[in-house]
């Protein structure tokens, strides 16, 4: 009876133990499951003309004396950031609203936005990122930072407070040397064979010969295309790509 009962006890003791275990991680994985990704981007904006609407390159027109952008990813209203990574320069704003355009652009900004930030028409490279639900985000188009921006960093600031915003300075960083190149980010491999063969593949359907691959880590191998002197010479070999289905390709600046 003893020796029963011990058994008896030790099987409620592992069934209890093995409950508690699948509730713990089921909590674990809907509280990941919960969390959202943050839209973080970089490469060319379209600086808005009225000809862009008249030819129906834009289906909507933008008035360039506001801080209007359209997304082809982010819905209206979403609030973002965008940096001239040259002059640390940034505006904060909202999504005006989700439309069409050709996908070498990451972003469509009024001319406001373009003079605010003094990008290069011939090279208007940013960096938009999505702020998250949870700042205190103000829209005002007197909105402009000072402040300069270490480029490298990819991640949105954890909190800003549009009205207090000179109680959190950034610390002052060099500012960035003139742009030299870009190149364009194709797709990241785990193994090199593979990003060998796709490389391999584009050559022969392509014209291009500036492809490489990287290697970022032991896990981590880069496809790439370029570097490129300026925006102008990066547009055909974009094209070629997105042609070819390779969409929203990030682009490097060196």
């Amino acid at each position: 009876r003893d020796d029963r009962k011990m058994n008896y006890l030790k099987i409620i003791f592992i069934i209890l133990f093995f409950s508690f275990y699948v509730s713990c991680a089921n909590y674990k994985i809907n509280k990941t499951s919960q969390e959202k990704e943050y839209y973080n981007s970089n490469g060319f904006a379209l600086i808005y003309e009225e000809e862009l609407y008249n030819q129906k390159i834009i289906k909507k027109r933008l008035d360039n004396d506001s801080l209007h952008v359209i997304s082809n990813l982010l819905k209206k209203s979403t609030p973002i950031e965008i940096l001239n990574p040259l002059n640390g320069e940034i505006v904060e704003t909202e999504i005006y609203f989700k439309g069409d355009f050709p996908d070498i652009f990451k972003v469509v900004i009024s001319k406001k936005i373009a003079s605010i930030l003094q990008l290069d028409a011939e090279n208007p490279y940013v960096e938009i990122s999505e702020i998250k639900l949870n700042k205190k985000f103000v829209a005002k188009e007197s909105n402009i930072f000072d402040e300069e921006r270490n480029v490298a960093e990819k991640a949105p600031v954890d909190e800003i407070q549009m009205d207090d915003i000179t109680k959190n300075k950034l610390e002052k960083k060099t500012k960035p040397t003139k742009i030299n190149s870009f190149t364009i980010i194709v797709s990241d491999f785990y193994y090199e064979n593979s990003a060998n063969d796709l490389m391999k593949s584009l050559i022969q359907k392509t014209n291009m010969n500036n492809i490489s691959v990287k290697k970022i880590n032991n896990t981590k191998y880069r496809l790439l295309v370029g570097p490129f002197r300026n925006f102008n010479a990066l547009k055909t070999s974009y094209i070629s790509l997105n042609k070819l289905g390779f969409e929203n390709l990030n682009i490097l600046q060196k």
